[in-house]
């Protein structure tokens, strides 16, 4: 710090407000223009919680068996079961993971680690069926799921990635039950500049019905048709579910092209009650799997696998517009043994 006699209390102010707003050279970038960590990145990162609930106690089961005995397979039963993979799916791995280890003749515990992670991508496999927006204009997307399971928010993320993909796309505000449903999906057309179609406590049906037909009469490529939460022990508001979705079937006899329930990762088993009741509702034909990164519970996915395989169309691990993105089988169980 620099000082002149006489002045010694100004040239100190001085230099302090020049070195505060000085750029340090051997600095980075700043944060708003650093690149984004990659997909894989986040991935990891979202499913921190389900991999320490689920892989990493791997380490000390392994370090304290010498050999793969019942007494092995007996605590990984009990990883597979804390991690929420459920009862059904974790007999099914640990039957595949005694099969693998008489087939390929394995000996060494450290070698159970591959195997399992091979057994579980097995399972997991047919989940894999990535949605594909073709062979209707409009492509009506119907999407369900208890009250806050993050419907709202994933309609406004798929609306952001079909845009990105050249997609013209409109919002229908079927929830008109919820206090400011409409303008929460209003802000998400805002900044998505695609239009919101709506009525303030009108009828859910009759809201989606006149966005499909908007949506014809201006060749709209994409509609997501929002729709209020509701519990599947609510009878009459599943009912009014069932009702929807034959509107739409008035307004286009092919639709609705796709039916999503939305499930919140955190649930844990109960995502199988949840996707058994609103598939035979509505038929489900494809899952999002929302907040993985806020839960420990991420093994459900093998459940669902094991009990009701419907696709998982997308996982969301964060709050980013980037953040939901197609399930990939492979990069998922990379990320858990990461």
């Amino acid at each position: 710090m620099i000082e002149f006699p006489g002045h010694g209390r100004t040239f100190r102010l001085l230099n302090f407000v020049f070195s505060f707003f000085k750029k340090d050279p051997a600095a980075g970038p700043a944060e708003s223009t650093r690149p984004a960590a990659s997909w894989s990145e986040r991935l990891k990162a979202g499913l921190s919680r389900t991999r320490t609930a689920l892989t990493q106690p791997f380490a000390s089961l392994f370090a304290g068996h010498a050999r793969i005995d019942e007494a092995l397979y007996e605590e990984l039963e009990t990883i597979l079961l804390s991690a929420d993979v459920g009862v059904e799916a974790t007999q099914h791995l640990l039957a595949a993971l005694r099969a693998r280890v008489k087939r390929d003749g394995l000996t060494e515990v450290d070698q159970l680690r591959g195997a399992l992670k091979s057994v579980l991508t097995e399972l997991l496999a047919p989940l894999e069926k990535p949605l594909v927006l073709s062979g209707h204009k409009p492509f009506v997307i119907m999407l369900a799921g208890v009250n806050g399971a993050g419907k709202t928010t994933t309609i406004g993320k798929l609306a952001w990635r079909f845009r990105q993909e050249g997609k013209r796309v409109m919002l229908a505000a079927g929830d008109t039950f919820r206090a400011a449903a409409r303008e929460q999906l209003e802000e998400w057309g805002a900044r998505n500049q695609v239009e919101v179609v709506g009525g303030s406590g009108g009828d859910p049906a009759a809201v989606i019905y006149d966005a499909i037909q908007s949506a014809t009469a201006r060749g709209i490529d994409v509609v997501l048709a929002d729709t209020a939460g509701r519990l599947p022990t609510q009878l009459h508001l599943m009912e009014e579910l069932k009702k929807i979705r034959r509107v739409i079937q008035k307004a286009e006899p092919s639709a609705p092209h796709e039916v999503l329930l939305v499930l919140d990762a955190n649930i844990g088993q109960n995502a199988l009650a949840q996707a058994q009741a609103f598939d035979e509702a509505i038929g489900v034909t494809g899952l999002v799997l929302t907040k993985l990164d806020g839960t420990a519970k991420g093994g459900v996915i093998a459940a669902l696998a094991k009990r009701r395989p419907i696709p998982v169309r997308f996982i969301g691990v964060g709050e980013g517009l980037e953040d939901l993105q197609p399930f990939r089988v492979d990069e998922f169980v990379d990320a858990l043994f990461a």
